[in-house]
């Protein structure tokens, strides 16, 4: 009898443990991530930009409502949000309350799929399917049915009301009191390819003359955005979505991206190449997950402090 079963016993309480290490502690484990980025023109003082990505909030995560809270003592010079704040139609107050902190610094945002809508109850295997296909979201797949419509329209009141810039499929600028002249940063931002909402024509043109410097802003780092933005001579593109991965395999990586980016750039900071031109990539493995699948292994939830210097 111990010989029938202590094998898949043994394995049982090696998962149990996995469940319990990945949901009660990893995904709770908040850390931030610094980043140098050579990206900005010779000469220009250094911008500390905090992007904060996928907070993905369900009521009641007062751990991560007070770690958020607590980023305003990094001081940004300005803040970027690229999207799913939400995983619970209840959690626009405690978005917004967790953020209040941040929001009293110049920021900007672009809403993700999660904001939008609820997320439902999904085999995780599905998304290694979708890799294998070709299919994420709504590019490739049916509209889900019978979805949750969560009240984005708040959310994006409290954003607007704080002065941070709605860049859904848009452009706009951000002044900076920094210097005896101010620093003008120009900001061109997509609304979420993952559900097919990107729509770049409206914002073609490439970087703002008349910024001291210009980045694009998306949710999904899909490769279709990161082309326009790249070949329209973009230096830098912030990104978040992939989680990082979320569930990945020490001292291999991801498995996923939940969408068409490659696994080696499911976080952090890397380069996107079309048209000719080059870019830098950061794509935030955000500090948040899906309510329904609260786990993160072998990747922590973590907000992201660029540094960008003047390019060598």
């Amino acid at each position: 009898m111990r010989a029938r079963y202590g094998v898949p016993l043994s394995i049982a309480a090696v998962g149990a443990a996995g469940l319990l290490y990945s949901a009660g502690f990893e995904a709770r484990s908040y850390r931030l991530r610094r980043v140098t980025v050579p990206v900005l023109p010779r000469g220009m003082r250094p911008l500390r930009v905090l992007q904060v990505s996928d907070i993905h909030m369900v009521s009641g995560q007062r751990k991560k409502q007070r770690w958020l809270r607590s980023l305003a003592g990094l001081r940004p010079d300005f803040v970027i949000n690229t999207g799913d704040n939400l995983s619970d139609p209840e959690g626009v107050p405690e978005v917004l309350d967790a953020l209040g902190p941040l929001l009293e610094f110049p920021g900007a945002y672009v809403f993700g799929s999660n904001d939008y809508y609820g997320p439902t109850l999904r085999n995780p295997g599905r998304y290694l399917v979708e890799k294998v296909r070709g299919q994420h979201g709504l590019n490739g797949n049916p509209p889900a049915v019978g979805v949750v419509h969560n009240p984005w329209e708040r959310l994006r009141d409290g954003f607007d009301e704080a002065g941070w810039l709605d860049l859904t499929n848009t452009r706009g600028t951000l002044k900076l009191p920094i210097g005896p002249t101010g620093v003008t940063i120009g900001l061109t931002g997509l609304d979420d390819p993952h559900i097919k909402r990107d729509r770049y024509a409206e914002v073609a043109g490439g970087p703002d003359p008349s910024a001291d410097f210009s980045m694009g802003l998306v949710h999904a780092p899909y490769l279709r955005a990161l082309d326009a933005f790249t070949e329209d001579g973009y230096p830098l593109v912030l990104a978040g979505h992939t989680h990082g991965g979320q569930l990945c395999i020490p001292f291999y990586g991801a498995l996923v991206t939940n969408c068409d980016l490659d696994t080696d750039r499911v976080k952090g900071l890397s380069t996107h190449t079309a048209g000719g031109r080059t870019a830098h990539l950061h794509v935030s493995a955000g500090c948040g997950t899906s309510r329904y699948t609260p786990v993160r292994f072998a990747c922590p939830p973590e907000v992201s402090l660029l540094t960008l210097v003047p390019a060598s």
